[in-house]
């Protein structure tokens, strides 16, 4: 018997899996990527090794494909995720830090810039959540201030703020935020662009925003730094 993974999980089957796959980097490829061989002949790589019955398996599970192996697949895979603003395993593990917080979370507030990618993703954390939106606020990448947006953002006492933006533009609004209303960075949630932002607003203007990366590796911003880990779904 195999041990394969797919959306529900490791299950065991009579036949071998076709693709193979890295748990903790959240991709898959095939079973003779000199990529993955390299990394194991250097001892490395088994313990989060995975294998999947087929490609429908490993995308169902939320991998994406090996950039190595699978160059034309990642490349269509690339292209997708930056047209749709995210990916379905950022916007699971996104949801399921709120899911997890607590006190526990029920009404959010989202805010989005306004280019294609940010408001898609926006949109689709709007669809995917069961609980309570109480606004949804969107800003520019250029603006006098950003102060009305931003008090717009702050007000509700939401249990949680939700932010999908372009970097420069989330700097500028976060900074605004800080300076001029109660917004806390502890009780916001991000796609993957808002870490990016980091380097470009004061030092400690993030600190303490939580998120999830497109392979549905939570994150969080320090001062300074961000650290990654992976999602415990």
């Amino acid at each position: 018997m195999f041990t394969l993974t797919s959306a529900d999980g490791d299950y065991l089957s009579p036949t071998p899996g076709t693709l193979g796959g890295h748990r903790r980097a959240r991709l898959y490829g095939r079973l003779d990527c000199p990529s993955a061989l390299r990394a194991i002949a250097r001892g490395g790589y088994v313990r989060h090794r995975v294998f999947f019955a087929d490609e429908a398996a490993a995308v169902a599970a939320g991998y994406r494909p090996c950039a190595s192996c699978l160059p034309q697949r990642y490349a269509e895979w690339k292209e997708q995720r930056a047209a749709a603003g995210h990916t379905d395993a950022e916007l699971g593990a996104l949801i399921g830090l709120l899911e997890r917080e607590r006190p526990r979370v029920r009404a959010v507030v989202v805010g989005h810039g306004r280019d294609a990618a940010s408001t898609t993703a926006a949109e689709a954390f709007a669809r995917a959540w069961d609980g309570d939106l109480l606004a949804v606020v969107d800003w520019p990448e250029e603006a006098a201030s950003w102060l009305r947006q931003a008090r717009r953002f702050a007000s509700g006492e939401p249990d949680a703020w939700v932010v999908a933006g372009a970097p420069l533009g989330w700097a500028r609004m976060s900074r605004r935020l800080r300076l001029s209303t109660a917004w806390d960075p502890a009780r916001t949630f991000g796609f993957a662009s808002v870490a990016r932002a980091v380097a470009l607003a004061p030092p400690g203007t993030m600190e303490g925003v939580r998120g999830a990366d497109p392979d549905g590796r939570a994150w969080r911003i320090g001062r300074n730094l961000i650290t990654y880990h992976e999602d415990e779904r």
